[in-house]
C-alpha cells in the first residue's frame, strides 16, 4: 500500500485551513486517514504550523512519502532535515506574538453609570407610573 502525507481541507469558502494526515494514496484529498500528524491554517499571520515530529519522524522512517506542500512545511518545521539526516535541523517557523496585557486607561472615564446615578434617574419615571395606577384600581 503506497502512503501518502498530505494535507486534507477543512474550513469554508475563502477560508480554509488544513490536517497534515497520513493516508492510502488511493482515498480521497478528504477521505478516510490513517493517522492525523499535524495542522496548518495558512490564512493567519504569521501561518500557524504545528506538526508532531516524532510520528512525522516515524511515518518518513517506514516509506511514507510527503507532497510538495507538506515537504515545503516539513522543511519549515525541521522534520525533513532531520529525516535526511542534518544533526543542525531547527525549526523556521515564526510564532504570533502574545497579545499585550489589558491596561486601563486612567485619563478616560467609565462609560458605565454607577448604581447611585441610575437610581436617581428612576424617581423622575414614577409619577407617570403612579398616574396609571389609581386609574386601574377604580377599573376593579
Amino acid at each position: 500500500m503506497a502512503v501518502k502525507i498530505r494535507l486534507k481541507r477543512l474550513g469554508k469558502i475563502r477560508a480554509p485551513y488544513y490536517r497534515i494526515v497520513v493516508a492510502d494514496s488511493r482515498t480521497k484529498r478528504d477521505g478516510r486517514v490513517i493517522e492525523e500528524i499535524g495542522k496548518y491554517h495558512p490564512t493567519e499571520e504569521p501561518s500557524f504550523i504545528e506538526v508532531d515530529s516524532e510520528r512525522a519522524q516515524y511515518w518518513l522512517g517506514v516509506g511514507a512519502q510527503p507532497t510538495e506542500q507538506v515537504r515545503a512545511i516539513l522543511k519549515l518545521t525541521g522534520d525533513w532535515g532531520t529525516f535526511k539526516g542534518d544533526k543542525d535541523a531547527t525549526s523556521t517557523v515564526k510564532t504570533r506574538e502574545d497579545k499585550p496585557a489589558f491596561e486601563l486607561d486612567s485619563s478616560k472615564s467609565s462609560v458605565v453609570k454607577p448604581k447611585a446615578e441610575k437610581k436617581a434617574a428612576e424617581p423622575a419615571e414614577a409619577p407617570a407610573d403612579e398616574a396609571e395606577a389609581p386609574a386601574d384600581a377604580a377599573a376593579e
